[in-house]
């Protein structure tokens, strides 16, 4: 079995992603195989365009960042057994001489909040939220494990509350209301391939090599949610008989004439219970998987599709000789600019707070290829999931004045859970945006973490029951043997919080510092997550000290090793840079949907009355920028100014261009203008033929002078000679033995003997 499992890794070295044979590996192990380092083409669209998968963005480290590659470990991994075994796996591992909590029991003792009691954040709206988990879609998704009852010797989790590969299920007391059996079903993330235990499966004979987690989009931020990050979902998301470079939208429903998603067929998304007919609304198909988690996230989704192929079409009306391959490529490199911008320029800082923005990120300086921009498993697995403490408990969809829609009412969150068909038969993209730009982010305290419409009714697709997502986060975090809270302050700088006291300066609320020491014992043993999330925010953010120095080191890092990044000066011209840097999110949502007004920064929470703008008002992209005039041919032979040529070329004019022809036995330089000194190779060719025919000419005169004395000395055999004269013999006999070697030198009257004997002399011509 080792030797076919490693024999199916070496051929994925020259297969695409998505291979059958990644599929095989996956069931058989239940690991992930990992991208290998491709050969980088050097043509002009790699480097114009960046590749569907991220690949060769680095061309000298091809694989960073690329789809399927390893998540980046800032700090070693600390697996209770060295390789793999999580953190909390066996009963009888002792940190600092405790047991590490249960995380439901974390989850019910300190982060849960009532969804009544939830306080709402006055300087931010509900977008905010929805843009963070958008743009962590675009660089982030670590699979489970694929395989949940093929792998070798796993086990179905749903029937399980032991540690048996691949679960980790979440213990719960029997009083608790997710209790199924005693436990929270709970997979372990996929591993990659040649990593943790099975790392001799695949020729690797170290045992030694921890387990990793792979990421399964690009780590850039490159608008994959809008494309894709792998070359069979690019092709199920484009339109390839349209001539303008367009994106496939719904074929069945529009939303008052704009483009819905096309749907995913089939597809498990949860039907409306009161649908007609059996009417079936299917899940919509992405450049994400998660496009339908809730619905607020698949109207942001929508959007993009929306911008895409307005783009795509406003470029083929500037330049109808585009191909369509070329307008989608360029459409596509707009739309990941205007991620980056809305991201970094109007997102970041108002999370980090200035001067943690300005510390971690601060001003590009330009692409650096030693820079690595893969997604760290700190960032995705702990860190960015700062949002969902600030998730609201309610969906608001409001009407025209921006107040509660007379048709469409609030929702619960779990009300919206993979439910597309709210935004199809329920007023569309519409309500759901005023909502989101009218309506306030929830605030996250110390008090209150995460509402219960996260930690008691989340909806998982692949669990039967409600989740929570508070454990599934720190679960997953000691799953990848992500090490403790102040191995990560120390990591960024910040003072180790070895005592309660010490805690206390980091958390001003002694209550919750109280709650930590009670469930951890010490300050070390606290999980990363709860321990960021529970820090005191930093001077104008939504953070404290520890998630901005985790966030800004890996935005730094994305922008810093990204080619492709909008501020590069190679790809994209200064005037499309500053047409770029004129859109923002309020933009996007003026020119995409039926919305009038809108605030002028969609992050801040405004009222329809006194802070928000007619979309008229708005900033937009002039696409004149990116218009591609003809050249105008000048005819440069006719400047009178100068001559474009010596005095002794010619020139010619050209499209374009002009050329100097040679009028004389010189050569012009490599300006074709000026002399180089040197004849031109026609010249000396020609010398060296008539040097060469000349040569050969005067051979053949030779040749035939000699033969004919030959053939007359030969018929002096057989003819009587006694008339001739004997001198004029000699003369020509000495003429061809001067050039014939080597002869002997025949004394004249030998020759003349000779001649009278009738002996026959051979020449050697």
């Amino acid at each position: 079995m080792a030797s076919i499992l490693f024999s199916y890794a070496v051929k994925l070295n020259s297969t695409s992603q998505g291979s059958p044979f990644d599929a095989v590996i996956a069931n058989l192990t239940g690991c992930v195989p990992q991208s290998f380092s491709p050969v980088c083409p050097n043509n002009c669209l790699a480097r114009k365009y960046r590749h569907i998968t991220g690949a060769c963005n680095n061309r000298n480290n091809p694989v960073w960042g690329t789809a399927n590659s390893l998540l980046a470990r800032w700090l070693p991994a600390q697996y209770e057994d060295g390789i793999s075994e999580p953190k909390g796996w066996n009963d009888d591992f002792l940190y600092n001489g405790y047991h590490l909590p249960q995380v439901r029991e974390v989850t019910r003792k300190i982060i849960h909040a009532s969804s009544i009691a939830c306080q709402e954040d006055d300087l931010y709206s509900h977008i905010i939220i929805e843009w963070g988990q958008y743009i962590d879609h675009d660089i982030a998704f670590t699979p489970q494990s694929v395989s949940k009852t093929l792998a070798i010797g796993s086990v179905d989790c749903k029937s399980t509350c032991e540690n048996l590969y691949p679960c980790y299920p979440i213990k719960v007391s029997e009083d608790d209301p997710l209790s199924q059996g005693g436990c929270i079903p709970f997979y372990r993330s996929s591993f990659a391939c040649g990593t943790g235990s099975n790392g001799f499966m695949f020729g690797n004979p170290s045992l030694l090599n921890p387990r990793e987690q792979i990421n399964g989009l690009t780590s850039f931020i490159d608008a994959s949610t809008v494309y894709g990050s792998s070359v069979s979902l690019q092709h199920k998301l484009r339109n390839y008989s349209s001539e303008e470079g367009l994106l496939n939208v719904n074929g069945k429903y529009s939303d008052h004439g704009r483009e819905y998603l096309p749907f995913e067929i089939p597809s498990g998304c949860i039907q409306d219970p009161t649908a007609e007919n059996a009417e079936r609304i299917d899940c919509f198909l992405a450049g994400e998987s998660r496009s339908n988690e809730v619905i607020t996230l698949a109207a942001i989704h929508t959007l993009w599709l929306r911008e895409h192929n307005r783009l795509a079409k406003a470029l083929k009306k500037l330049n109808p000789h585009w191909s369509s391959e070329t307008i989608y490529q360029e459409a596509r490199k707009i739309v990941g600019a205007l991620h980056q911008i809305i991201t970094y320029r109007d997102y970041m800082p108002k999370i980090l707070g200035k001067a943690a923005f300005d510390k971690y990120i601060g001003p590009y300086n330009g692409y650096n290829e030693k820079t690595n921009p893969s997604i760290s498993n700190i960032f995705t697995t702990a860190a960015f999931r700062f949002g969902h403490a600030t998730i609201p408990p309610m969906v608001h969809r409001l009407d025209s004045q921006y107040v509660d829609h007379p048709k469409y009412p609030s929702l619960h969150l779990n009300e919206v859970f993979f439910r597309p068909w709210r935004i199809v038969k329920q007023g569309g993209l519409d309500p759901l945006i005023r909502g989101l730009l009218g309506k306030s982010a929830k605030l996250q305290t110390q008090q209150e973490m995460i509402n219960e419409e996260l930690t008691e009714k989340l909806l998982v697709m692949s669990n039967n029951g409600s989740m929570d997502l508070a454990s599934l986060n720190l679960q997953r975090g000691r799953d990848h043997g992500l090490p403790g809270y102040n191995d990560w302050r120390e990591f960024c700088g910040l003072s180790r919080l070895a005592t309660p006291a010490d805690l206390i300066s980091a958390v001003s609320d002694q209550n919750l510092v109280r709650k930590m020491i009670d469930l951890y014992g010490h300050p070390d043993n606290i999980d990363v997550w709860l321990g960021g999330l529970a820090e005191d925010f930093l001077p104008g953010a939504r953070t404290g000290p520890l998630f901005a120095c985790l966030i800004g080191k890996q935005m730094n890092a994305l922008r810093e090793g990204d080619r492709f990044w909008y501020e590069n000066a190679k790809i994209f011209k200064k005037s499309q840079r500053d047409e770029l840097e004129k859109h923002s999110l309020s933009c996007l949502i003026c020119d995409n949907t039926a919305l009038s007004h809108v605030p002028l920064d969609a992050f801040l929470l405004g009222n329809y009355t006194n802070n928000f703008a007619s979309c008229d008002s708005i900033p937009g992209i002039n696409m004149e920028a990116w218009k591609e005039y003809p050249k105008k041919d000048i005819n440069e032979c006719e400047e009178q100014s100068h001559e474009p040529c010596h005095s002794s070329a010619e020139c010619t004019n050209t499209l374009g261009g002009f050329r100097c022809l040679c009028t004389d036995p010189y050569e012009l330089a490599e300006d074709e203008r000026t002399y180089s000194g040197r004849l031109p190779r026609g010249s000396l060719m020609s010398i060296i033929l008539v040097a060469i025919l000349f040569v050969s000419w005067a051979v053949m005169c030779w040749i035939l002078v000699c033969r004919g004395t030959s053939i007359f000395w030969s018929s002096t055999k057989s003819h009587n000679v006694e008339g001739m004269k004997k001198p004029s013999v000699v003369m020509i006999y000495s003429i061809c033995e001067s050039k014939t070697m080597p002869l002997p030198l025949i004394p004249s009257e030998q020759v003349s003997q000779d001649i009278s004997n009738g002996h026959h002399i051979l020449l050697h011509v």
